[in-house]
């Protein structure tokens, strides 16, 4: 093989490497191809608008035909003034045709169908939404559990190895006559520790890369194809900035509620078309018809027959059926209305919750910051003090020790802050793929310590 062909080689091999990299709006992508609940939904959505077509069908003309023939063999008994009581035995062919239509002209309960249909039509619609949004937030989710867990279990090999470390420094010391038997125990110790935080996020991982791999159709995900999370990305801005702006936003745009108000149309109508039970209906109709010996009294007949009228029906009695079905299609409105005003609530309560959350984080990722740097310079001071004498071997594992949790705690920050700033536009309603892909340029490639 020739130079040229295995630097050919080489480059796209790296090529393929880089394109395996994967970051939320990535895997969004590959979802809305693979993810069975999501798709699920789009069929769902497409099923629930054909309500419409479905409801007005019942204002429109209906046009049907039918036709019959066959053969008869009958025998015809009948009294005959001059020769008595007289038996034919006739076999002869027969046919009938017919072609109708109809025209409601007055049906209510058609109508209240009609309405019924468009309400159910717009909740397939809007729940649709829902689903679609709820899909980028699963997507952030456990993409940004998968990465926490993978922080968690660096954290986790870097205190094993602080540990290791001091425990061998420890037992070192110990030999000369210098440490005691209780700073060996307690490196030990927390050694130990830190082996079972590793265990447990990395079971926390393989679940939430399984959870990846879930929605975009393969077993698992490899941790090493996601891209990390920048370490000092910037904060997004809040735009309103007011909570009553993301309040009203929720109560007009949230997809949730949009759609369990029109559940509520969808009973209101289901009232309305069970109280048409008790109203007339009216209708025009047009029939051609032809028939020739059809019954016995039309043996050797054949009728052509042109009708075009209207008819009228009423209903009397049903034996207490429709009022009964009102009352019952009115409690399951008022029932549907109850839920409406229960998740309206729901859904301003976390709104609230998110739109809090945006504001304290980036406070907090400023505090967190701000305390790492102060764990770092702290453990560096420990150190020096117990060459000097000042401190003890505990005082190097507190120190350590305070070290990785406020590295775990700033990992964490970021990640609740971008989930969010992200459910603050999923419970307004306002949640885009252009958000998620303003998410997405908060991760890349891990710069080198």
């Amino acid at each position: 093989m020739s130079k040229l062909s295995i630097l050919a080689a080489a480059l796209s091999l790296l090529v393929c490497q880089g394109a395996q990299a994967m970051g939320p709006f990535q895997i969004y992508e590959q979802a809305l191809r693979n993810d069975p609940v999501f798709l699920g939904a789009l069929k769902e959505r497409d099923a629930g608008l054909e309500n419409r077509a479905i409801g007005r069908a019942g204002l429109l003309p209906k046009l049907g035909y039918s036709y019959n023939k066959g053969h008869n063999n009958s025998k015809v008994t009948y009294l005959d003034t001059v020769r008595g009581t007289v038996t034919d035995k006739r076999n002869y062919d027969s046919y009938g045709s017919s072609l109708n239509l109809q025209q409601p002209l007055i049906d209510y309960e058609a109508y209240a169908n009609y309405r019924k249909g468009v309400a159910q039509a717009l909740f397939a619609d809007e729940n649709f939404r829902s689903k679609s949004q709820e899909l980028l937030v699963r997507v952030l989710s456990y993409y940004t559990r998968a990465l926490f867990a993978q922080d968690q279990i660096d954290i986790a090999q870097a205190k094993k190895k602080a540990f290791e470390q001091q425990f061998q420094q420890n037992q070192h010391m110990f030999q000369q006559g210098e440490g005691t038997r209780t700073d060996i125990l307690e490196a030990e110790s927390r050694y130990e520790l830190a082996t079972a935080e590793e265990i447990e996020a990395r079971d926390e991982q393989d679940a939430a890369l399984r959870e990846l791999g879930a929605l975009i159709g393969v077993p698992t995900v490899d941790v090493r194809d996601l891209d990390p999370l920048q370490e000092h990305f910037q904060s997004f801005s809040l735009s309103p900035a007011n909570y009553d702006t993301w309040h009203e936003l929720a109560l007009s745009n949230n997809p949730v509620l949009a759609s369990q108000r029109q559940r509520v149309e969808v009973a209101r109508f289901d009232v309305e078309r069970n109280r048409a039970g008790h109203l007339p209906k009216l209708s025009a109709y047009a029939t051609v018809r032809q028939n020739e010996s059809e019954s016995g009294n039309t043996y050797n007949q054949r009728y052509d027959t042109n009708t075009i009228g209207i008819e009228v029906s009423m209903p009397l009695y049903a034996g207490g059926g429709v009022s009964a079905s009102t009352r019952q299609a009115s409690r399951n409105m008022e029932q549907a209305e109850y839920e409406l005003d229960g998740k309206t609530r729901e859904t301003l309560i976390e709104l609230r919750r998110q739109f809090s959350a945006c504001l304290s984080g980036v406070n907090k990722l400023r505090a967190y910051q701000k305390a790492l740097t102060s764990a770092e310079a702290l453990v560096i001071s420990t150190k020096q003090s117990i060459l000097g004498g000042e401190r003890v071997n505990l005082d190097a594992l507190n120190a350590e020790q305070q070290l990785y949790t406020t590295r775990r705690d700033l990992a964490q920050a970021r990640y609740d802050y971008l989930m969010a700033w992200t459910k603050l536009h999923y419970y307004a309603g306002t949640l885009r793929e252009e958000d998620l892909a303003r998410v997405d340029e908060a991760f890349g490639q891990r710069t080198a310590p």
